[in-house]
């Protein structure tokens, strides 16, 4: 859907106001309905206030199989979706309701009678849906494969079940936030739904390692798992999935406190395709993990390692060195796919780094606020190695000690940005 210029909304409302119209005699209802099809929700609505030929066209289903009503959340209510159920029926493929406060189970098992072809269904914080609407969802909606139940708090294992049951197509569930669920219906889920290819579980507190067991069991195909802040989750189960899960391209598995490098270590043996890993505030991890994967996970793109303090590769880390950085830029996941390397505040880092960085020929960013050894000379000399590089580099005022005349002298070193 697009938003058409309104001189163009306005053109046609002048020359259709009636059903007479000389554009509703010349062109076909056909043609017509292809270029409403291209409209917004807004306009559509405005187009079906300008006659009675033209509302019946503006409000056929067919110009309705992708709605987002995320900018109108406020105002909608059940019977708002219980009326766009209707006129939508089986050519709805899309629907978001996310924000929706005011939508409940009811107004979702009428939608779910109505809009059995329905793909993707995004219910994000709408907080009064419960494990009825799943069971709608599992009745009605087997073509279902995007489902967002992202902070809908009374979800619970009865859902996924469900789910299971009756929505066998699911390729993508977002269930953070739900943290009634536990590993019984993660088993319950993935048993009907061994096609799943992402999976969010961000803050579901209640999940440990076995629940990893059963989707290495039971799902090969998953590309993308979230575990954020799920701290019951350990070695043994992050071990078992990368075992089982070798297409995995993203892994999110910060605030998982437990995590060291043997689950590091899987992870480059086990999946090679690994595209990016988010492993912030897991400080049992070392260097010695991160060289397996460099090794291994020539596609890796992006790393946050914020506040592994025995990571030498990280902002914030005062032990990060050149040699660290050598080791990166020598691996092949540096040469060929690094494309930012954020240094804040890393005391040791010098000029050297910058030399060892030349070899990553993708690189288009380097951070380096207030690494006090790094010169403009340095950063001269990598502009003019990679021309297209970006170069942040922020000094914050060194203050000596002051005299034995007690005047001490401020030297300022001010922002870069090449």
């Amino acid at each position: 859907m697009c938003h058409f210029p309104l001189g163009f909304f306005y053109f046609f409302q002048v020359f259709s106001n009636n059903d007479e119209a000389p554009i509703n005699k010349k062109l076909p209802k056909e043609l017509l309905l292809r270029i409403f099809s291209y409209l917004d929700v807004v306009t559509l609505c405005r187009c079906a206030q300008v006659s009675k030929a033209w509302n019946i066209l503006a409000l056929d289903g067919s110009n309705w199989q992708k709605i987002d009503l995320f900018n109108f959340q406020t105002d909608i209510e059940g019977r708002v979706v219980e009326h766009i159920s209707k006129r939508c029926g089986g050519f709805l493929r899309l629907l978001s309701l996310r924000g929706c406060l005011s939508v409940g189970d009811a107004a979702m098992k009428t939608f779910a009678q109505n809009c059995r072809n329905i793909e993707h269904l995004n219910l994000n914080g709408c907080t009064k849906i419960t494990d009825s609407t799943c069971t709608s969802l599992s009745k009605f909606c087997p073509k279902l494969k995007h489902l967002d139940l992202t902070s809908c708090v009374s979800i619970t294992n009865h859902s996924l079940k469900a789910l299971s049951e009756g929505c066998r197509s699911l390729e993508n569930l977002n269930i953070s936030w739900c943290d009634q669920i536990t590993r019984d219906g993660v088993e319950a889920l993935v048993r009907g739904c061994g096609g799943l290819k992402a999976l969010f579980l961000r803050g579901c507190t209640q999940l440990d390692d076995d629940a990893l067991k059963h989707l290495q069991k039971y799902c090969p195909e998953l590309v993308t798992i979230n575990m954020q802040s799920c701290t019951q989750v350990t070695d043994e189960g992050l071990v078992l999935l990368c075992r089982g899960c070798h297409k995995l391209q993203t892994l999110c598995i910060s605030g998982c406190s437990s995590i060291t490098d043997a689950s590091l270590t899987a992870l480059g043996l086990n999946c090679p395709r690994l595209k990016i890993l988010e492993a912030a505030r897991c400080s049992h991890v070392t260097d010695a993990g991160f060289a397996v994967l460099a090794r291994n996970c020539h596609e890796l793109e992006k790393m946050d390692l914020e506040e592994c303090i025995l990571v030498s590769i990280l902002s914030h880390c005062e032990l990060i060195t050149d040699d660290g950085i050598r080791h990166l830029s020598s691996s092949t996941c540096g040469q060929e796919h690094l494309q930012v390397v954020e240094l804040d505040n890393c005391p040791l880092i010098t000029d050297l780094t910058l030399e060892h960085l030349k070899s990553c020929h993708h690189l288009e960013r380097i951070e380096l606020y207030d690494c006090q050894q790094v010169t403009r000379a340095g950063i001269k000399r990598i502009r003019a190695h990679l021309p297209e590089i970006k170069v942040h580099a922020y000094f914050a005022p060194v203050t000596p000690p002051p005299s034995v005349h007690g005047g001490g002298q401020r030297l300022c070193r001010c922002c870069i940005i090449l």
